[in-house]
Formats: structure tokens, sequence, C-alpha cells
């Protein structure tokens, strides 16, 4: 959790920076903001999971890609609504010790993203976001390294004791230059990964750090 909130102040501050020096050489002439656009964007997220019970669960965080669609329609000249189908990899790190050998963990869970973002605009290059996100998990990989070797078991998601569909939310700032858009987000599920509180699985609920660049294709 402190990685994840060092790593989002860090983005925050080169964020900012970039959207001053958009300030300083704004022009009033270029402004887009009533135009709809539609366009692509990839990146990194890091992430990590907290225990839905606060029980004694702790992980450290991973990086996973991510990437996908936008689309942002405006309403009116300083508001909108923009949406986003994203492939998102999540997912946590573990370590501890096993009959005296030490092990590591991870998992990468893999997610198709839509959130659903109300939109303010204060200015041209400056867009701040915020709304309900779907989740919806495609995929599960679990990596357990040890001395006595190496597992892998990857797999698609059958067990109804998995939630695959989840609720969460998501915030954050788009910076425009032009046609390319530098995005900062960061998400939490309201729902936990345990579908009826019957599996093995540690009941965990999502939590991650976004950044990404994105291009205009459309407006």
């Amino acid at each position: 959790m402190e990685n994840i909130k060092i790593l989002a102040l860090a983005s925050f501050m080169i964020i900012s920076s970039f959207a001053v020096a958009q300030n300083n050489n704004y022009d009033d002439q270029n402004n887009d903001q009533k135009y709809m656009k539609i366009g692509i964007k990839a990146g990194l997220n890091f992430s990590n999971v907290y225990d839905a019970n606060e029980e004694s669960f702790a992980a450290d965080g991973k990086f996973g890609f991510v990437g996908g669609l936008l689309v942002h329609i405006p309403i009116g000249e300083y508001f909108g609504f923009q949406t986003e189908v994203l492939y998102s990899e999540k997912g946590f790190k573990g370590n501890g010790t096993l009959l005296g050998s030490n092990y590591s963990f991870t998992r990468t869970t893999s997610y198709i993203d839509i959130p659903l973002q109300f939109a303010i605009k204060p200015t041209d290059f400056l867009t701040i976001l915020a709304g309900p996100q779907y989740s919806f998990l495609i995929k599960q990989k679990d990596e357990f390294n040890s001395n006595f070797g190496t597992a892998t078991q990857e797999e698609e998601i059958r067990n109804d004791n998995i939630r695959k569909n989840i609720l969460g939310f998501i915030t954050g700032l788009d910076i425009y230059s032009n046609d390319l858009i530098i995005g900062l987000r960061m998400g939490w599920d309201f729902q936990n990964n345990n579908g009826n509180g019957t599996s093995d699985t540690p009941r965990y609920k999502n939590i991650w750090v976004q950044t990404t660049i994105g291009y205009t294709l459309f407006k």
C-alpha cells in the first residue's frame, strides 16, 4: 500500500509539472473541448491487494500491462463523459518460508476493465475524471518459486467461487498536448475476489495506480 501511495505521488508531481508547462504555452485559439474524441492508450498498472475482512494478509505490489480504447463525449464546454475498454493486468507478489525453504509467489489477474467516468474540463489541456468501473476477470496466472523448483499454473476462470464480475471506482487526470494524452489513474474494487465465501483463495480487493500514454485518433 505504501508503494502505491509513493508511486501515485511521484506520478502526480510529474504530470502536474507537465500541466504547468502546457498552461504556459496554452493558446485560446486551439480550444477543442467541444469535440468528441476517440483514441488509444497503453501503459502500466502498479497493483496490490488488501484483505476484505481486515485479516492478517500481506502482499507486495507488482507491475502489469494495460491498454485499449477510449471515447470522450463532451457535454458542453467544461463537462463530459469518458468511457474506455481496457485489457488490464493486476495482481500481487508474496513470499515466505515453507518446510524450511524460502519461496516467492506471484499472481497475475487479467481483466477487461470498462470505466464510466464523468469528466470536468477546466482548461483545454486538462481533464479531471472520476466514476465507477466494471471489471470482468478473464484469466489468472500463478507462479510459485522455491528451492525445490518452479511451478506455473495458468487457467481460464471457471470456478464459481471466484468472482468474475467486479464493481470498483477510478479517478485521475488526463493531460493533453495536441493529440498526445498522458493519463494518471488510481482505482480500487468495491467487491472482493471471492464469489460465495467458500473458496480457499485469500479474500481480497484490488487496488492500483495506472499511468498511460494515449493518442487521439479522431475528433
